[in-house]
Protein backbone atom coordinates (compact mmCIF):
# COMPACT_ATOMS: atom_id res chain seq x y z
CA UNK A 1 0.00 0.00 0.00
CA UNK A 2 1.28 3.89 -0.68
CA UNK A 3 1.70 6.05 2.25
CA UNK A 4 0.14 9.17 1.93
CA UNK A 5 3.27 11.80 1.39
CA UNK A 6 1.86 14.07 4.05
CA UNK A 7 1.89 11.87 6.72
CA UNK A 8 4.55 9.70 8.85
CA UNK A 9 5.69 6.49 7.21
CA UNK A 10 4.24 3.96 9.94
CA UNK A 11 0.33 6.12 9.91
CA UNK A 12 -2.92 4.49 8.06
CA UNK A 13 -4.24 6.95 6.00
CA UNK A 14 -8.25 5.52 6.74
CA UNK A 15 -7.85 5.31 10.25
CA UNK A 16 -6.03 8.93 10.43
CA UNK A 17 -9.66 9.81 9.16
CA UNK A 18 -11.66 7.99 11.56
CA UNK A 19 -9.76 9.87 13.48
CA UNK A 20 -10.34 13.37 12.45
CA UNK A 21 -14.14 12.42 12.68
CA UNK A 22 -13.83 11.00 16.16
CA UNK A 23 -11.69 14.13 17.26
CA UNK A 24 -14.54 16.51 15.01
CA UNK A 25 -17.37 15.09 17.14
CA UNK A 26 -16.32 13.56 20.74
CA UNK A 27 -16.19 16.60 22.99
CA UNK A 28 -20.03 18.14 21.13
CA UNK A 29 -21.96 16.88 24.03
CA UNK A 30 -19.44 18.28 26.93
CA UNK A 31 -18.81 21.64 25.09
CA UNK A 32 -19.88 24.53 23.09
CA UNK A 33 -17.73 25.27 20.27
CA UNK A 34 -17.11 28.69 18.37
CA UNK A 35 -14.77 28.57 15.69
CA UNK A 36 -13.47 31.95 14.05
CA UNK A 37 -11.61 31.76 11.15
CA UNK A 38 -10.62 28.64 9.86
CA UNK A 39 -10.80 29.55 5.96
CA UNK A 40 -7.50 31.24 6.99
CA UNK A 41 -5.89 27.94 7.32
CA UNK A 42 -3.96 26.99 4.01
CA UNK A 43 -5.43 24.07 2.52
CA UNK A 44 -2.07 22.71 1.06
CA UNK A 45 1.22 23.38 1.11
CA UNK A 46 3.73 22.69 4.25
CA UNK A 47 2.37 24.10 7.61
CA UNK A 48 3.78 24.60 10.90
CA UNK A 49 0.47 25.05 13.34
CA UNK A 50 1.21 26.36 16.88
CA UNK A 51 -1.58 26.03 19.28
CA UNK A 52 -1.55 26.98 23.21
CA UNK A 53 -1.95 24.72 25.71
CA UNK A 54 -4.04 24.33 28.66
CA UNK A 55 -6.08 21.13 28.90
CA UNK A 56 -5.95 17.85 26.99
CA UNK A 57 -9.04 18.63 25.64
CA UNK A 58 -7.06 21.14 22.83
CA UNK A 59 -5.03 18.24 20.60
CA UNK A 60 -8.11 16.14 20.19
CA UNK A 61 -10.03 19.24 19.13
CA UNK A 62 -7.93 20.29 16.80
CA UNK A 63 -6.94 17.31 15.38
CA UNK A 64 -10.79 16.77 14.43
CA UNK A 65 -11.88 20.22 12.99
CA UNK A 66 -8.79 21.45 10.90
CA UNK A 67 -9.64 20.95 7.64
CA UNK A 68 -7.40 19.31 6.38
CA UNK A 69 -4.65 16.01 7.74
CA UNK A 70 -2.70 17.09 10.88
CA UNK A 71 -0.31 15.57 12.85
CA UNK A 72 0.79 16.24 16.43
CA UNK A 73 3.70 15.94 18.32
CA UNK A 74 2.56 14.31 21.09
CA UNK A 75 3.81 13.92 24.68
CA UNK A 76 6.03 10.58 24.44
CA UNK A 77 4.29 9.14 27.90
CA UNK A 78 0.49 8.61 25.91
CA UNK A 79 2.32 5.92 23.71
CA UNK A 80 1.96 3.22 25.87
CA UNK A 81 -0.23 0.10 24.89
CA UNK A 82 -3.22 0.45 22.88
CA UNK A 83 -3.05 4.15 23.14
CA UNK A 84 0.35 4.56 21.88
CA UNK A 85 -0.73 2.02 18.52
CA UNK A 86 -3.57 3.73 18.13
CA UNK A 87 -1.77 7.16 18.62
CA UNK A 88 1.09 5.83 15.96
CA UNK A 89 -1.80 4.24 13.02
CA UNK A 90 -3.68 7.83 13.10
CA UNK A 91 -0.49 9.47 12.22
CA UNK A 92 0.39 11.49 15.11
CA UNK A 93 4.20 11.75 16.81
CA UNK A 94 5.42 10.85 20.31
CA UNK A 95 8.18 13.27 21.48
CA UNK A 96 10.63 13.09 24.77
CA UNK A 97 9.99 16.48 26.49
CA UNK A 98 12.73 18.20 28.38
CA UNK A 99 15.81 16.15 26.30
CA UNK A 100 16.99 16.52 22.81
CA UNK A 101 14.76 14.25 20.46
CA UNK A 102 15.81 13.96 16.89
CA UNK A 103 13.85 11.29 15.63
CA UNK A 104 10.42 12.67 15.74
CA UNK A 105 11.57 16.07 14.28
CA UNK A 106 13.19 14.75 11.47
CA UNK A 107 9.80 12.68 10.71
CA UNK A 108 8.07 15.93 11.31
CA UNK A 109 10.30 17.55 8.76
CA UNK A 110 9.72 14.82 6.39
CA UNK A 111 5.82 14.84 6.07
CA UNK A 112 6.09 19.08 5.88
CA UNK A 113 8.23 18.46 2.91
CA UNK A 114 5.61 16.16 1.70
CA UNK A 115 3.10 19.15 1.61
CA UNK A 116 1.65 18.06 5.20
CA UNK A 117 0.83 20.35 8.29
CA UNK A 118 2.22 19.59 11.44
CA UNK A 119 0.55 20.59 14.83
CA UNK A 120 3.00 22.10 17.61
CA UNK A 121 2.10 23.02 21.33
CA UNK A 122 5.63 25.45 21.86
CA UNK A 123 4.43 25.84 25.36
CA UNK A 124 5.95 22.28 26.19
CA UNK A 125 3.51 21.58 28.56
CA UNK A 126 0.27 22.11 29.83
CA UNK A 127 -0.56 25.47 31.68
CA UNK A 128 -2.45 28.66 31.94
CA UNK A 129 -2.55 29.08 27.82
CA UNK A 130 -0.56 32.56 27.65
CA UNK A 131 2.14 31.22 25.70
CA UNK A 132 4.71 33.15 28.18
CA UNK A 133 7.63 30.56 27.28
CA UNK A 134 8.08 28.43 24.40
CA UNK A 135 10.39 25.68 23.38
CA UNK A 136 12.16 26.14 19.71
CA UNK A 137 10.91 22.95 17.93
CA UNK A 138 8.31 25.22 16.27
CA UNK A 139 10.93 27.62 14.44
CA UNK A 140 13.67 24.49 14.21
CA UNK A 141 10.75 22.88 11.40
CA UNK A 142 10.26 26.10 9.94
CA UNK A 143 14.09 26.50 8.63
CA UNK A 144 14.26 22.81 8.11
CA UNK A 145 11.39 22.84 5.48
CA UNK A 146 10.36 26.77 4.99
CA UNK A 147 6.96 26.32 6.46
CA UNK A 148 4.55 28.85 6.65
CA UNK A 149 3.51 29.66 10.27
CA UNK A 150 -0.34 29.35 11.16
CA UNK A 151 -0.87 29.99 14.80
CA UNK A 152 -4.04 29.35 16.71
CA UNK A 153 -5.50 30.19 19.41
CA UNK A 154 -8.14 27.95 22.18
CA UNK A 155 -10.07 29.07 25.07
CA UNK A 156 -12.70 27.69 27.51
CA UNK A 157 -10.79 24.30 27.68
CA UNK A 158 -9.51 24.93 31.30
CA UNK A 159 -11.79 24.67 34.32
CA UNK A 160 -10.56 28.36 35.97
CA UNK A 161 -9.36 27.53 39.59
CA UNK A 162 -11.46 27.07 42.38
CA UNK A 163 -14.94 27.39 39.98
CA UNK A 164 -17.59 24.88 40.27
CA UNK A 165 -18.63 22.18 37.78
CA UNK A 166 -19.22 23.43 34.72
CA UNK A 167 -22.00 22.80 32.09
CA UNK A 168 -21.61 22.83 28.50
CA UNK A 169 -18.93 25.93 28.72
CA UNK A 170 -18.41 27.57 25.73
CA UNK A 171 -14.95 26.84 24.01
CA UNK A 172 -13.47 28.86 21.38
CA UNK A 173 -10.98 28.18 18.54
CA UNK A 174 -9.49 31.77 17.19
CA UNK A 175 -7.35 30.96 13.88
CA UNK A 176 -5.04 33.51 13.46
CA UNK A 177 -3.48 34.62 9.71
CA UNK A 178 -0.84 32.55 8.29
CA UNK A 179 2.50 34.02 7.77
CA UNK A 180 6.14 33.10 6.24
CA UNK A 181 9.23 33.29 8.74
CA UNK A 182 12.69 33.42 7.86
CA UNK A 183 14.66 31.71 10.74
CA UNK A 184 17.88 32.44 10.89
CA UNK A 185 21.40 29.82 11.26
CA UNK A 186 22.53 28.72 14.34
CA UNK A 187 21.41 28.98 17.80
CA UNK A 188 21.10 32.92 17.78
CA UNK A 189 18.63 32.40 14.36
CA UNK A 190 16.66 29.41 16.41
CA UNK A 191 16.03 31.84 19.46
CA UNK A 192 15.05 34.69 17.61
CA UNK A 193 12.26 32.64 15.40
CA UNK A 194 11.31 30.93 18.56
CA UNK A 195 10.07 34.90 19.99
CA UNK A 196 8.81 35.79 16.77
CA UNK A 197 6.53 32.97 16.81
CA UNK A 198 5.61 33.39 20.87
CA UNK A 199 4.16 36.79 20.08
CA UNK A 200 2.49 36.07 17.02
CA UNK A 201 0.53 33.35 19.47
CA UNK A 202 0.96 35.29 22.65
CA UNK A 203 -1.17 38.38 20.84
CA UNK A 204 -3.41 36.00 19.06
CA UNK A 205 -4.28 34.54 22.47
CA UNK A 206 -5.16 38.05 23.83
CA UNK A 207 -7.58 38.81 20.91
CA UNK A 208 -9.35 36.18 21.68
CA UNK A 209 -9.38 37.10 25.77
CA UNK A 210 -10.76 39.92 24.82
CA UNK A 211 -13.13 38.39 21.81
CA UNK A 212 -14.55 36.62 25.02
CA UNK A 213 -14.50 39.52 27.55
CA UNK A 214 -17.30 41.20 24.89
CA UNK A 215 -19.34 38.48 24.80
Amino acid sequence: MSKAPDLPEDAIPWLHEVGRVIGRYLYRPAFRFRVHHMDRIPMDGPVVLVANHSSMIEPQVLFGIVPRRAVFLVKGELFKGIAGHALRAIGQLAIRRGEPDRKPLLAAVRVLRGGGLIGVFPEGTRGEGDVLNAEQGAAWLVRQSGATVQPVAVRGTRRPEGSGRRFRPTVDVLVGKPFELTVGPGRSGLVAGTEQIRTALADLVGELDRMRDLR
